[in-house]
């Protein structure tokens, strides 16, 4: 029999030690795990993060975490928006496509992924002009098409000329980001756009255009992702804030999906655009559907995603997802 068991004092000593010292391993835990009471967050003119800023339930839900919420942007893709997050300026991405993430992650980005998201029904699309004779995929070869740099534009237009059997070369394809691309589709300076939600929809409403290629109808499996990202290092140094940015986005997130009318409302008075517009989007009734970076299924789904966009030099070499996924 042990000595401790024979004394009922040094038994209670031994277990208030015990105690204290998990109490102040779990305090210190807490204390490691934020490094600051403000987070800045990246936004752009659609997606939660702009739900979120305007209906200002997200920045109450962290309030009671004592966390204060900055917003950065807005940004007109992702790229920018990585941009910033590497170089300081905020701390979390706008929740843009993965394509340009993995892209940045490779060229040496301190980068992680904290969470994702499908929007259902995919809506990005290749648009032509009415009366311009592009009707269908095959009608692109010899013609100019504006996509985003290793982002979801150039992804699809990768995958629409694969699927018709297009040889890339055939097709003129021009690196535009959204500013830039949208006047140059509406003054015919392009003859067809790769664009997604609500961007795309717009041009095809003021510009008379029509859809040759569609995400969610045509293209076989989802090869990209809406994603947040942060340093590593913010990552670490602020464990508890990733975690309740997360669960918060989690919030807005039923709350769009099961609110798709006024969240459509709220994006075309960002976006001003028009209601014809509005009530197209507000009729996909989009679902926005969270998953987290432990969701072991859906980062099996994200590398073969990766693979697909390595084998297609849409992203520079291989990269191993789950490299970059936060520890949260």
């Amino acid at each position: 029999m042990s000595i401790a068991s024979k004394s009922p004092w040094s038994r209670r000593r031994f277990l208030q030690s015990t105690v204290a010292a998990s109490a102040l391993a779990t305090g210190l835990a807490a204390c490691g795990s934020r490094k600051t009471d403000t987070v800045r967050l990246g936004w752009g003119l659609g997606g939660l993060p702009m739900l979120a800023k305007v209906r200002g339930e997200f920045e109450k839900t962290l309030a009671r975490d004592n966390i204060k919420v900055q917003w950065i942007g807005p940004f007109p893709n992702h790229a920018p928006s990585l941009a910033a997050v590497t170089g300081g300026s905020a701390d979390f991405s706008f929740g843009g496509s993965t394509t340009p993430a993995l892209a940045a992650m490779i060229a040496g980005s301190p980068l992680v992924f904290t969470q994702f998201c499908v929007v259902d029904p995919r809506s990005t699309a290749i648009i032509a002009k009415d009366g311009s004779g592009i009707d269908k995929v095959e009608d692109l070869v010899g013609k100019t098409v504006a996509v985003n740099r290793s982002g979801l534009g150039e992804f699809l237009l990768v995958a629409a000329l694969e699927k018709h059997k297009v040889p890339r070369d055939a097709v003129k394809m021009v690196y535009l980001n959204p500013p830039d691309a949208a006047p140059a589709f509406s003054q015919g300076k392009i003859d067809a756009w790769s664009m997604w939600s609500p961007g795309v929809d717009i041009a095809r409403a003021n510009y008379k255009g029509h859809n040759i290629f569609l995400e969610g109808r045509d293209l076989d499996f989802q090869i990209d992702f809406n994603s947040y990202v942060t340093t590593r290092k913010f990552s670490e140094d602020n464990a508890d804030i990733v975690k309740a940015v997360n669960a918060a986005y989690q919030q807005e997130a039923k709350w769009a999906s099961d609110n798709s009318q006024e969240a459509e409302t709220i994006a075309q008075q960002q976006g001003h655009y028009s209601d014809e517009v509005r009530n197209t989007l507000a009729g996909m009734k989009r679902k926005f559907n969270m998953h987290g970076v432990a969701d072991k299924a859906f980062v099996q789904d994200l590398q073969k995603a990766a693979d697909w966009l390595a084998a297609r030099s849409v992203l520079p070499q291989k990269i191993n997802v789950s490299d970059y996924l936060a520890k949260v």
